[in-house]
């Protein structure tokens, strides 16, 4: 397998992490609705989730849009 087909097959891997993902908290927040909670209480568990999220998805989304750099600048 190329280099390239690897870094193809990793970036499609991350999409999909980050669909997967996404699809889990959404589905979190369908069940926070349906809960008899008092406000407070609902805030901060849907602050929690927010940051959960947050730090799922952000670092596989920072490599999907990280420049790929193949080899080091001419020194000319």
């Amino acid at each position: 397998m190329s280099r390239e087909q690897q870094r193809q097959n990793v970036r499609q891997e991350r999409e999909s992490l980050i669909r997967d993902l996404e699809a889990i908290y959404r589905r979190a927040f369908e069940r926070l609705t349906v809960l008899d909670l008092g406000e407070g209480s609902l805030a901060r568990l849907t602050q929690l989730l927010l940051h959960s999220r947050e730090g799922a998805i952000k670092p596989l989304q920072e490599e999907i849009e990280a420049p790929l750099i193949t080899r080091a600048p001419d020194q000319s």
